[in-house]
C-alpha cells in the first residue's frame, strides 16, 4: 500500500535547471571575471553531470579553454570551483526570490491529492539544502514544513544515479521499499530510485523529455508525449493509486 511519495525537487517540482540554476551559474562566471557562458543547450549537456560543482569541474576539464587563475589573488581549481558555486547559489536565491521560478501545475496538483489523502512527502535531492529551502520557502510557504525527511547532496557521500539519498530517506520515513514511490524527471534520478527499489512516477521536464524505462508511470501535463502508446500515463494520485492496485493484485 501506498504510504509515501518522495519528490525530486529540480525539473520535477519547478522547471529550475534552464531559467534558475544555468542564469546564476553565468551570473558568478561573470562576478568572477570570467567570460564563460552557458547557453541552453550546452546546459543540457552538462546535466549529465550530477551536481552543481562537479559540473563546473567537468566544464573546466573539458570545454573550458586554459583558466588564468588571477582575480586578486592565486586559486587553486578547487577554490575556484567553490567560489563559483557558493556566488552562483546566492544568485539562485535572488531569482527565486523574484518570483522566476513556479511550481510545476502537475506536480502542485499531486503534491496537494497527497496531503489530502494522508500521504508522507520526502525530498531526495542531490541539490543543496540551501537550494531547497530557498525554494520551498518561495514556491510553498504554507506547505513547506509538510516536507520530511528532506535529504539533500549534503548528507549523503553519491550523488544520482547512486541511489544513497533514496536509501537514506527510506530510513528516515522507516518504511519499506515497497510502500513509498519516487517522483522523478531524469534518468539519473530514475535509476537512483529504481536502485534503491522504488515505484517510480514519471515527471519529464525542459532537459529531460524523453521515456525513461523501469518507470511504474508518468504524469500527465508534464511534457508534450502524453498519449504515448508505450507508457502508462496517469492524471493524479487517484489513477496511481489504480496502478499500484491492479500491480498488486
Amino acid at each position: 500500500m501506498l504510504k509515501a511519495l518522495i519528490f525530486d525537487v529540480d525539473g520535477t517540482l519547478a522547471e529550475t535547471e534552464r531559467d534558475g540554476h544555468r542564469v546564476a551559474f553565468n551570473a558568478a562566471f561573470r562576478d568572477v571575471g570570467l567570460d564563460w557562458e552557458w547557453d541552453e543547450q550546452l546546459y543540457g549537456e552538462l546535466l549529465r553531470v550530477p551536481g552543481g560543482r562537479e559540473r563546473i569541474r567537468h566544464y573546466i576539464e573539458h570545454y573550458a579553454p586554459p583558466i588564468e587563475c588571477e582575480f586578486g589573488e592565486i586559486r587553486s581549481i578547487d577554490r575556484l570551483i567553490a567560489d563559483i558555486h557558493g556566488t552562483k547559489t546566492a544568485h539562485y536565491a535572488g531569482l527565486v526570490a523574484g518570483g522566476q521560478i513556479k511550481l510545476r501545475p502537475p506536480v502542485a496538483e499531486l503534491l496537494r491529492a497527497a496531503r489530502r489523502a494522508g500521504l508522507r512527502v520526502a525530498i531526495a535531492t542531490t541539490t543543496t539544502r540551501s537550494n531547497v529551502t530557498t525554494l520551498l520557502e518561495q514556491l510553498m510557504p504554507k506547505a513547506r514544513d509538510a516536507f520530511s525527511p528532506i535529504v539533500t547532496a549534503d548528507e549523503v557521500a553519491a550523488k544520482k544515479p547512486n541511489p544513497a539519498v533514496y536509501l537514506e530517506a527510506l530510513a528516515r520515513l522507516g518504511l519499506d521499499a515497497d510502500e513509498v514511490m519516487a517522483v522523478e524527471d531524469s534518468e539519473a534520478g530514475v535509476r537512483a530510485a529504481l536502485a534503491a527499489g522504488l515505484r517510480v512516477l514519471h515527471t519529464p521536464s525542459a532537459y529531460f523529455p524523453q521515456r525513461v524505462d523501469g518507470v511504474t508511470a508518468r504524469l500527465a501535463g508534464c511534457g508534450p508525449n502524453d498519449d504515448a502508446a508505450d507508457c502508462l500515463v496517469v492524471a493524479g494520485l487517484a489513477e496511481l493509486r489504480a496502478v499500484e492496485q491492479a500491480i498488486a493484485a
